[in-house]
């Protein structure tokens, strides 16, 4: 191996002008040596620069020579004299890549700037709701085909995402929809009895359970729980390669991954749903025992014949509409996790976050449905 010889520069005035001669090898084992030295040159521009003493180069010593030279305030390319076998197309290709960057402009905070900003919110909306209708589409083609061939449900994976998404989350969903009812009672109890109505708590609490909170409570507890889960877990399929491996075999991925958890959920939030009613509808026969000495036999009785069975099936009927679109952003999202972890963390809070806001919506719509249906 040939041993490297110590760079050396020199700034000198001769015929041609000022010149900066170089010699030695400018490798990035050796500069280190003249890089104190090549910052305080100031003062003198150079016209030219000679290569003939010029040894080995490489992309580190020609960052070295480039930056001195546009330190010096002299005009590029600089003349240059002597032969040297890659002198002037490594500086050329390291003046490229090292010209200064502009300064970003200053950020503009007026009125077009706004309306910039909303314009690019509206398109991305309008892309971001096109793709998840075009994912719907998709997947209820897919579920269509599988239903229309039994034989070709992955019923082990159905079952397991029941077991993980479904009944694992029931106790949280019972205990939570516990104490809503609670505080609805409470709350009616307290109002009502300025008005000796608190007899009518029952009524509220037979509405407000059977027809909205029941459904809109299992339905947010999923959206933060199971929209979690389903896109990390997609996710970290994507980001490991293993669902280019199933399309590799030949698997398709509405089929293994997605088919499943949107089945196990249409069929599970229903159920979820109705425990759900169910435990709004203990906690608020709790406290009308407790604060207003009725009777839990009354209780029933009164809610039975003045709170209409079709409440029960207004909020039943939204159970499976909700399980279908949480689990519907929980894999769209899952598949849009790139290569990295970042994107993933940011997939699954999108998910979570598009999985409550489609909650609400969906059913603040099923609600005026209903009212214009008179129901």
């Amino acid at each position: 191996m040939h041993s490297l010889t110590a760079p050396g520069f020199a700034l000198e005035e001769s015929d041609e002008g000022h010149v900066l001669r170089l010699s030695g090898d400018w490798t990035v084992a050796t500069i280190n040596q003249l890089d104190a030295q090549l910052r305080a040159v100031s003062g003198i521009v150079p016209d030219c620069l000679d290569v003939a003493g010029l040894g080995r180069l490489d992309t580190s010593g020609a960052y070295l020579i480039d930056r001195t030279w546009r330190q010096t305030g002299a005009p590029w390319p600089p003349q240059i004299v002597g032969e040297h076998a890659s002198a002037a197309s490594l500086l050329d290709q390291v003046h490229a890549h090292s010209e200064p960057a502009l300064p970003a402009p200053p950020p503009d905070t007026g009125l077009l700037a706004m309306l910039e900003r909303t314009g690019k919110g509206s398109v991305d909306f309008y892309k971001e709701t096109r793709a998840s209708l075009a994912f719907l589409g998709e997947t209820l083609v897919t579920i269509a085909r599988l239903i229309a061939q039994p034989w070709k449900l992955r019923w082990t994976s159905i079952v397991a995402v029941m077991e993980e998404a479904g009944l694992n989350a029931m106790p949280i969903i019972a205990f939570l929809s516990f104490f809503v009812g609670m505080v609805v009672a409470f709350i009616g109890a307290t109002t009502l009895r300025d008005f000796d109505l608190e007899i009518y708590t029952i009524e509220l609490i037979g509405f407000s359970m059977l027809r909205e909170f029941g459904v809109v409570l299992t339905g947010i507890v999923l959206a933060g729980r199971t929209n979690s889960s389903f896109t990390a877990q997609i996710g970290t399929m994507k980001m490991r390669q293993e669902i280019d491996a199933m399309q590799t075999l030949g698997l398709k991925a509405m089929d293994v991954i997605v088919a499943p958890r949107i089945i196990a959920m249409v069929v599970m939030t229903p159920i979820l749903t109705f425990v759900a009613t169910l435990a709004g509808v203990a906690g608020g026969m709790a406290v009308a025992w407790a604060s207003l000495d009725i009777n839990p036999a009354v209780f029933l009785e009164r809610m039975r014949t003045s709170v209409p069975i079709d409440q029960f099936w207004v909020g039943m009927s939204k159970s499976p509409v909700f399980g279908l679109v949480v689990a519907l952003i929980a894999c769209r999202q899952g598949l849009q996790v790139g290569g990295s972890v970042q994107s993933l963390g940011k997939a699954t809070t999108t998910s979570v976050v598009q999985g409550i806001f489609a909650i609400i919506v969906l059913d603040a719509i099923f609600a005026i449905f209903y009212m214009e249906l008179g129901i």
